[in-house]
Protein backbone atom coordinates (compact mmCIF):
# COMPACT_ATOMS: atom_id res chain seq x y z
CA UNK A 1 0.00 0.00 0.00
CA UNK A 2 1.56 3.46 -0.88
CA UNK A 3 2.59 5.56 2.22
CA UNK A 4 0.36 8.51 0.98
CA UNK A 5 -3.44 5.98 0.56
CA UNK A 6 -1.91 4.95 4.38
CA UNK A 7 -2.29 9.04 5.61
CA UNK A 8 -5.35 9.55 4.01
CA UNK A 9 -7.04 6.53 4.85
CA UNK A 10 -5.21 7.62 8.91
CA UNK A 11 -6.56 10.88 8.15
CA UNK A 12 -10.03 9.81 7.52
CA UNK A 13 -10.83 7.56 10.24
CA UNK A 14 -9.70 10.04 12.40
CA UNK A 15 -12.36 12.93 11.30
CA UNK A 16 -15.26 9.69 11.17
CA UNK A 17 -14.10 9.08 14.86
CA UNK A 18 -14.75 13.03 15.82
CA UNK A 19 -18.14 12.91 14.37
CA UNK A 20 -19.10 10.05 16.18
CA UNK A 21 -18.44 7.16 12.93
CA UNK A 22 -15.90 5.43 14.19
CA UNK A 23 -14.27 5.23 17.32
CA UNK A 24 -10.40 4.50 17.66
CA UNK A 25 -9.88 1.97 20.80
CA UNK A 26 -7.00 2.64 23.03
CA UNK A 27 -4.45 -0.64 23.57
CA UNK A 28 -5.98 -2.99 25.91
CA UNK A 29 -4.09 -2.82 29.18
CA UNK A 30 -1.94 -6.22 29.80
CA UNK A 31 -4.00 -9.02 32.13
CA UNK A 32 -2.26 -9.00 35.24
CA UNK A 33 -0.83 -12.84 35.36
CA UNK A 34 -2.25 -15.06 38.57
CA UNK A 35 0.22 -17.03 40.13
CA UNK A 36 -0.25 -19.37 42.49
CA UNK A 37 -0.40 -18.02 45.90
CA UNK A 38 1.92 -19.26 48.26
CA UNK A 39 -0.34 -20.27 51.54
CA UNK A 40 -1.65 -23.18 52.99
CA UNK A 41 -5.71 -23.62 54.01
CA UNK A 42 -6.43 -25.94 56.59
CA UNK A 43 -9.89 -27.20 58.18
CA UNK A 44 -10.82 -27.60 61.59
CA UNK A 45 -12.91 -30.19 61.40
CA UNK A 46 -15.67 -31.30 58.71
CA UNK A 47 -18.79 -29.30 58.82
CA UNK A 48 -22.50 -31.11 59.20
CA UNK A 49 -25.32 -29.12 57.73
CA UNK A 50 -28.13 -28.26 60.12
CA UNK A 51 -31.58 -26.32 59.93
CA UNK A 52 -31.57 -23.23 61.94
CA UNK A 53 -34.27 -21.52 64.01
CA UNK A 54 -34.39 -18.74 61.06
CA UNK A 55 -35.45 -21.85 59.03
CA UNK A 56 -32.30 -22.24 56.53
CA UNK A 57 -29.77 -24.85 56.56
CA UNK A 58 -26.57 -23.87 58.15
CA UNK A 59 -22.95 -24.80 58.08
CA UNK A 60 -20.63 -23.64 60.64
CA UNK A 61 -17.12 -23.66 59.95
CA UNK A 62 -13.45 -22.42 60.08
CA UNK A 63 -10.39 -21.89 57.37
CA UNK A 64 -7.18 -21.32 58.65
CA UNK A 65 -5.11 -19.92 56.14
CA UNK A 66 -0.99 -19.57 56.55
CA UNK A 67 1.12 -17.10 54.38
CA UNK A 68 4.25 -18.65 53.08
CA UNK A 69 5.14 -15.68 50.71
CA UNK A 70 8.93 -15.30 50.29
CA UNK A 71 8.53 -11.72 50.19
CA UNK A 72 9.34 -8.25 52.29
CA UNK A 73 5.93 -7.02 52.43
CA UNK A 74 2.71 -9.48 53.24
CA UNK A 75 0.05 -10.79 50.68
CA UNK A 76 -3.64 -9.59 51.58
CA UNK A 77 -6.35 -11.52 51.03
CA UNK A 78 -8.85 -9.89 49.09
CA UNK A 79 -11.38 -12.57 47.89
CA UNK A 80 -12.79 -15.48 48.78
CA UNK A 81 -15.57 -17.28 46.76
CA UNK A 82 -17.34 -20.52 47.90
CA UNK A 83 -18.73 -22.96 45.46
CA UNK A 84 -20.47 -26.02 45.73
CA UNK A 85 -19.32 -29.59 44.82
CA UNK A 86 -19.20 -29.56 40.63
CA UNK A 87 -20.93 -25.77 40.54
CA UNK A 88 -19.85 -22.85 38.14
CA UNK A 89 -21.77 -20.22 40.91
CA UNK A 90 -20.88 -19.26 44.18
CA UNK A 91 -22.79 -19.85 47.16
CA UNK A 92 -20.89 -16.95 49.02
CA UNK A 93 -18.09 -14.39 47.89
CA UNK A 94 -16.87 -12.38 50.55
CA UNK A 95 -14.46 -9.59 49.42
CA UNK A 96 -12.83 -6.34 50.61
CA UNK A 97 -13.70 -4.83 53.35
CA UNK A 98 -16.36 -7.86 54.43
CA UNK A 99 -13.31 -10.14 54.88
CA UNK A 100 -12.44 -8.80 58.26
CA UNK A 101 -16.26 -9.69 59.57
CA UNK A 102 -14.90 -13.26 59.57
CA UNK A 103 -12.24 -12.68 62.45
CA UNK A 104 -12.82 -13.89 65.64
CA UNK A 105 -11.13 -10.28 66.93
CA UNK A 106 -12.17 -7.34 63.99
CA UNK A 107 -9.77 -4.92 63.46
CA UNK A 108 -11.55 -1.72 64.60
CA UNK A 109 -11.12 0.31 60.93
CA UNK A 110 -10.87 -2.44 58.42
CA UNK A 111 -8.63 -2.29 55.74
CA UNK A 112 -10.16 -1.83 52.12
CA UNK A 113 -8.09 -4.61 50.33
CA UNK A 114 -8.98 -7.69 52.88
CA UNK A 115 -6.83 -9.06 55.46
CA UNK A 116 -3.20 -8.84 55.58
CA UNK A 117 -1.16 -11.68 55.58
CA UNK A 118 2.59 -11.63 56.92
CA UNK A 119 4.88 -14.19 55.61
CA UNK A 120 4.27 -16.92 58.26
CA UNK A 121 1.55 -15.89 59.98
CA UNK A 122 -1.94 -17.56 60.04
CA UNK A 123 -5.73 -16.33 59.73
CA UNK A 124 -8.81 -17.91 60.94
CA UNK A 125 -11.61 -16.90 58.93
CA UNK A 126 -14.86 -18.50 60.28
CA UNK A 127 -17.70 -19.29 57.72
CA UNK A 128 -21.77 -19.24 58.50
CA UNK A 129 -23.07 -20.15 55.42
CA UNK A 130 -26.54 -20.68 54.07
CA UNK A 131 -27.23 -23.40 51.90
CA UNK A 132 -30.15 -23.43 49.14
CA UNK A 133 -32.91 -25.41 49.70
CA UNK A 134 -32.44 -29.26 48.86
CA UNK A 135 -29.69 -31.97 49.73
CA UNK A 136 -26.55 -30.02 50.95
CA UNK A 137 -23.65 -30.66 48.67
CA UNK A 138 -21.27 -33.19 49.66
CA UNK A 139 -18.54 -30.80 49.71
CA UNK A 140 -16.94 -26.93 49.34
CA UNK A 141 -14.28 -25.74 46.95
CA UNK A 142 -12.87 -22.63 48.01
CA UNK A 143 -10.98 -19.83 45.64
CA UNK A 144 -8.90 -17.20 47.48
CA UNK A 145 -7.76 -14.50 45.74
CA UNK A 146 -4.77 -12.48 47.57
CA UNK A 147 -3.03 -9.31 46.22
CA UNK A 148 0.69 -9.27 45.87
CA UNK A 149 2.67 -5.72 47.12
CA UNK A 150 3.47 -4.57 43.59
CA UNK A 151 0.02 -5.70 42.14
CA UNK A 152 0.44 -9.09 40.95
CA UNK A 153 -2.43 -11.99 42.43
CA UNK A 154 -1.98 -15.07 43.78
CA UNK A 155 -4.99 -17.00 43.82
CA UNK A 156 -5.44 -20.73 45.64
CA UNK A 157 -8.14 -22.33 43.41
CA UNK A 158 -9.05 -25.66 44.77
CA UNK A 159 -9.10 -25.56 48.06
CA UNK A 160 -11.34 -28.86 49.04
CA UNK A 161 -13.90 -29.17 51.91
CA UNK A 162 -15.60 -32.40 52.31
CA UNK A 163 -18.90 -32.23 54.08
CA UNK A 164 -19.61 -34.20 57.61
CA UNK A 165 -22.84 -36.49 55.83
CA UNK A 166 -26.16 -37.61 57.08
CA UNK A 167 -28.43 -35.67 59.81
CA UNK A 168 -27.25 -33.81 63.10
CA UNK A 169 -28.42 -35.76 66.05
CA UNK A 170 -31.73 -34.97 67.52
CA UNK A 171 -32.53 -34.00 71.07
CA UNK A 172 -35.28 -33.32 73.48
CA UNK A 173 -34.79 -29.75 75.72
CA UNK A 174 -32.09 -28.99 78.22
CA UNK A 175 -35.33 -26.86 80.39
CA UNK A 176 -38.59 -27.57 80.31
CA UNK A 177 -41.62 -24.73 80.70
CA UNK A 178 -40.85 -21.00 80.91
CA UNK A 179 -38.86 -18.62 78.95
CA UNK A 180 -35.07 -19.06 77.67
CA UNK A 181 -32.72 -16.52 75.96
CA UNK A 182 -29.93 -18.45 73.59
CA UNK A 183 -26.82 -16.21 74.85
CA UNK A 184 -23.41 -16.33 72.89
CA UNK A 185 -25.19 -18.84 70.74
CA UNK A 186 -24.72 -20.92 67.69
CA UNK A 187 -23.90 -18.18 64.37
CA UNK A 188 -22.10 -15.88 66.81
CA UNK A 189 -18.52 -16.00 65.53
CA UNK A 190 -17.51 -13.05 68.00
CA UNK A 191 -19.12 -14.91 71.16
CA UNK A 192 -16.59 -16.70 73.89
CA UNK A 193 -17.90 -20.39 72.54
CA UNK A 194 -17.40 -20.39 68.54
CA UNK A 195 -15.10 -17.93 68.81
CA UNK A 196 -12.72 -19.40 71.54
CA UNK A 197 -9.99 -21.89 69.72
CA UNK A 198 -8.31 -24.15 72.12
CA UNK A 199 -4.92 -25.72 71.99
CA UNK A 200 -3.75 -28.46 74.16
CA UNK A 201 -1.37 -30.70 73.84
CA UNK A 202 -0.85 -29.64 69.79
CA UNK A 203 -4.19 -30.15 69.53
CA UNK A 204 -6.35 -26.91 68.28
CA UNK A 205 -10.19 -27.92 68.49
CA UNK A 206 -13.32 -25.62 68.90
CA UNK A 207 -15.42 -27.36 72.12
CA UNK A 208 -18.04 -24.74 72.17
CA UNK A 209 -18.88 -24.69 68.25
CA UNK A 210 -22.45 -24.58 69.11
CA UNK A 211 -22.36 -24.10 72.87
CA UNK A 212 -25.64 -21.74 73.96
CA UNK A 213 -25.56 -20.32 77.71
CA UNK A 214 -29.23 -20.05 78.63
CA UNK A 215 -30.81 -17.65 80.86
CA UNK A 216 -34.55 -17.92 82.58
CA UNK A 217 -36.80 -14.71 81.48
CA UNK A 218 -40.22 -13.82 82.95
CA UNK A 219 -43.01 -13.07 81.66
CA UNK A 220 -41.84 -9.52 80.35
CA UNK A 221 -38.78 -11.02 78.77
CA UNK A 222 -36.33 -9.84 82.00
CA UNK A 223 -33.42 -12.14 83.64
CA UNK A 224 -32.96 -10.31 86.83
CA UNK A 225 -35.97 -9.57 89.36
CA UNK A 226 -36.35 -6.28 91.56
CA UNK A 227 -34.58 -2.88 91.33
CA UNK A 228 -30.52 -2.95 92.09
CA UNK A 229 -28.02 -0.36 91.29
CA UNK A 230 -26.08 -2.72 89.49
CA UNK A 231 -25.79 -6.34 88.42
CA UNK A 232 -23.14 -6.56 91.00
CA UNK A 233 -25.23 -5.78 93.81
CA UNK A 234 -27.91 -9.11 92.56
CA UNK A 235 -27.64 -12.24 94.87
CA UNK A 236 -28.37 -15.72 92.43
CA UNK A 237 -31.67 -16.01 93.69
CA UNK A 238 -32.47 -12.32 92.38
CA UNK A 239 -31.97 -14.28 88.26
CA UNK A 240 -35.23 -15.81 86.91
CA UNK A 241 -33.08 -18.78 85.76
CA UNK A 242 -31.29 -20.00 89.26
CA UNK A 243 -32.99 -23.60 90.61
CA UNK A 244 -34.28 -24.73 87.46
CA UNK A 245 -34.45 -28.40 86.78
CA UNK A 246 -31.70 -29.38 84.41
CA UNK A 247 -33.02 -32.54 82.18
CA UNK A 248 -31.32 -35.26 80.32
CA UNK A 249 -31.52 -34.50 76.45
CA UNK A 250 -31.29 -37.75 75.63
CA UNK A 251 -31.33 -41.49 77.07
CA UNK A 252 -27.65 -41.94 78.10
CA UNK A 253 -24.94 -42.77 80.65
CA UNK A 254 -23.11 -40.17 82.64
CA UNK A 255 -19.58 -40.14 82.06
CA UNK A 256 -18.57 -37.62 83.93
CA UNK A 257 -20.30 -35.44 86.72
CA UNK A 258 -18.85 -33.26 89.75
CA UNK A 259 -20.85 -31.47 92.49
CA UNK A 260 -19.73 -29.49 95.91
CA UNK A 261 -18.19 -26.25 93.82
CA UNK A 262 -19.17 -23.31 95.30
CA UNK A 263 -21.81 -21.63 94.14
CA UNK A 264 -20.51 -18.02 92.80
CA UNK A 265 -21.57 -14.72 92.96
CA UNK A 266 -22.99 -12.46 90.38
CA UNK A 267 -20.62 -10.03 88.49
CA UNK A 268 -17.74 -11.36 90.92
CA UNK A 269 -14.02 -11.30 89.39
CA UNK A 270 -12.82 -14.71 88.45
CA UNK A 271 -9.67 -16.26 89.02
CA UNK A 272 -7.78 -17.49 86.05
CA UNK A 273 -7.33 -20.92 85.24
CA UNK A 274 -3.52 -21.88 83.91
CA UNK A 275 -5.88 -25.17 82.46
CA UNK A 276 -8.84 -25.72 80.29
CA UNK A 277 -10.70 -28.52 81.62
CA UNK A 278 -14.23 -29.36 82.57
CA UNK A 279 -13.24 -29.09 86.38
CA UNK A 280 -11.38 -25.44 85.77
CA UNK A 281 -14.16 -24.30 84.31
CA UNK A 282 -17.57 -26.16 84.47
CA UNK A 283 -17.85 -25.28 88.10
CA UNK A 284 -20.60 -28.07 89.48
CA UNK A 285 -21.24 -30.29 85.91
CA UNK A 286 -22.64 -33.44 84.04
CA UNK A 287 -21.65 -34.99 80.75
CA UNK A 288 -23.84 -37.75 79.65
CA UNK A 289 -22.71 -39.97 76.64
CA UNK A 290 -25.60 -39.95 74.73
CA UNK A 291 -24.70 -41.74 71.26
CA UNK A 292 -21.28 -43.35 70.04
CA UNK A 293 -19.05 -40.23 69.95
CA UNK A 294 -21.59 -37.86 71.13
CA UNK A 295 -21.55 -36.14 74.35
CA UNK A 296 -23.82 -33.61 75.96
CA UNK A 297 -22.21 -31.12 78.39
CA UNK A 298 -24.01 -29.44 81.36
CA UNK A 299 -21.66 -26.72 83.39
CA UNK A 300 -22.66 -24.58 86.28
CA UNK A 301 -25.08 -26.69 88.36
CA UNK A 302 -26.15 -25.19 92.03
CA UNK A 303 -24.08 -26.41 94.64
CA UNK A 304 -25.36 -29.88 96.28
CA UNK A 305 -27.95 -29.65 92.78
CA UNK A 306 -26.27 -32.96 91.33
CA UNK A 307 -28.78 -36.18 91.11
CA UNK A 308 -26.67 -38.40 88.84
CA UNK A 309 -23.73 -40.06 89.51
CA UNK A 310 -20.93 -41.55 87.09
CA UNK A 311 -21.67 -45.03 85.22
CA UNK A 312 -25.81 -44.46 85.93
CA UNK A 313 -28.21 -44.17 83.11
CA UNK A 314 -30.51 -41.47 82.73
CA UNK A 315 -33.39 -41.63 80.66
CA UNK A 316 -34.64 -38.53 78.16
CA UNK A 317 -36.11 -35.75 80.30
CA UNK A 318 -34.76 -37.08 83.85
CA UNK A 319 -33.63 -34.51 86.17
CA UNK A 320 -30.03 -34.22 86.53
CA UNK A 321 -29.49 -31.16 88.43
CA UNK A 322 -30.41 -27.22 89.33
CA UNK A 323 -29.26 -24.41 87.03
CA UNK A 324 -26.68 -22.49 89.44
CA UNK A 325 -23.82 -20.69 89.18
CA UNK A 326 -20.48 -22.78 90.18
CA UNK A 327 -17.16 -22.23 88.48
CA UNK A 328 -16.51 -20.45 85.11
CA UNK A 329 -19.96 -18.64 85.03
CA UNK A 330 -20.60 -14.46 85.55
CA UNK A 331 -24.56 -14.83 86.46
CA UNK A 332 -26.84 -17.95 87.39
CA UNK A 333 -27.27 -19.68 83.53
CA UNK A 334 -27.04 -23.19 82.08
CA UNK A 335 -24.23 -24.20 79.79
CA UNK A 336 -25.12 -26.61 77.72
CA UNK A 337 -23.45 -27.86 74.22
CA UNK A 338 -22.49 -31.41 72.42
CA UNK A 339 -19.19 -32.46 71.23
CA UNK A 340 -17.70 -35.76 69.80
CA UNK A 341 -15.34 -36.61 73.56
CA UNK A 342 -16.00 -36.24 77.42
CA UNK A 343 -13.31 -34.14 77.76
CA UNK A 344 -13.24 -30.40 76.94
CA UNK A 345 -9.76 -30.21 75.71
CA UNK A 346 -9.00 -31.62 72.39
CA UNK A 347 -12.94 -32.29 71.29
CA UNK A 348 -14.55 -30.49 68.52
CA UNK A 349 -18.06 -28.96 68.93
CA UNK A 350 -21.04 -30.58 67.25
CA UNK A 351 -24.13 -29.42 65.45
CA UNK A 352 -27.35 -30.78 66.65
CA UNK A 353 -31.24 -30.30 66.69
CA UNK A 354 -34.47 -29.71 69.41
CA UNK A 355 -36.83 -31.64 68.30
CA UNK A 356 -39.82 -29.32 69.83
CA UNK A 357 -39.73 -25.89 70.71
CA UNK A 358 -41.54 -22.69 70.48
CA UNK A 359 -39.64 -19.48 68.96
CA UNK A 360 -40.76 -16.18 70.58
CA UNK A 361 -38.56 -13.53 68.93
CA UNK A 362 -35.42 -12.49 69.87
CA UNK A 363 -33.01 -10.17 72.35
CA UNK A 364 -29.66 -9.48 73.16
CA UNK A 365 -29.05 -10.47 76.94
CA UNK A 366 -28.04 -6.99 77.77
CA UNK A 367 -31.57 -5.42 77.22
CA UNK A 368 -33.12 -7.68 79.76
CA UNK A 369 -30.84 -6.63 82.98
CA UNK A 370 -33.09 -3.55 84.00
CA UNK A 371 -36.97 -4.83 85.02
CA UNK A 372 -38.07 -0.77 84.95
CA UNK A 373 -37.22 -0.76 81.19
CA UNK A 374 -40.20 -2.67 78.44
CA UNK A 375 -37.84 -5.89 76.70
CA UNK A 376 -39.29 -5.28 73.09
CA UNK A 377 -38.21 -8.55 71.25
CA UNK A 378 -37.14 -8.70 68.05
CA UNK A 379 -38.61 -9.80 65.23
CA UNK A 380 -37.60 -13.22 63.93
CA UNK A 381 -39.00 -16.73 63.03
CA UNK A 382 -42.01 -17.68 65.23
CA UNK A 383 -44.12 -20.15 66.66
CA UNK A 384 -43.42 -24.02 66.66
CA UNK A 385 -40.45 -25.36 65.65
CA UNK A 386 -39.14 -28.57 64.43
CA UNK A 387 -36.10 -30.40 64.89
CA UNK A 388 -34.05 -27.04 64.87
CA UNK A 389 -31.40 -25.29 66.37
CA UNK A 390 -31.80 -22.16 68.73
CA UNK A 391 -29.67 -19.61 67.15
CA UNK A 392 -28.01 -16.61 68.97
CA UNK A 393 -30.32 -14.34 70.56
CA UNK A 394 -33.43 -16.49 69.97
CA UNK A 395 -36.12 -16.57 72.73
CA UNK A 396 -37.61 -19.59 73.24
CA UNK A 397 -40.09 -22.00 75.50
CA UNK A 398 -39.64 -25.54 76.01
CA UNK A 399 -42.71 -28.30 76.62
Amino acid sequence: MPRSLSLRMIAALLTLAGSGGVALQSPARPAVPVHQAQVECRFLAAPQAFRGSDGKIHLAYELRVTSFYSGDRPLRLTSLAIYPDGGSTPLQTIAGTALSSLLSQPPEKAGDGGIAMPAGQTQTLFLWLALPPGTPPASLRHQLTFAEPDGGIERADDVRLRLAPGAPISIGPPLRGGRWLAVEGPGNHLSHHWGSMVAIDGTLSIPQRFAIDWFGLDAGNHSVRGAHDNLAATSDEDWVGYRHDVLAVADGVVVDARDGAPNGKPLAPEAASDDLTARTLYGNFVILRIAPGVYAHYAHFERGSVAVRIGQRVRRGMVIGRLGQSGAAGAPHLHFHLSNRQTFERSEGLPYVIDAFTALGGSKVEDTFDPAKPVVLAPSPKGKRRAEMPLDGSVVTFP
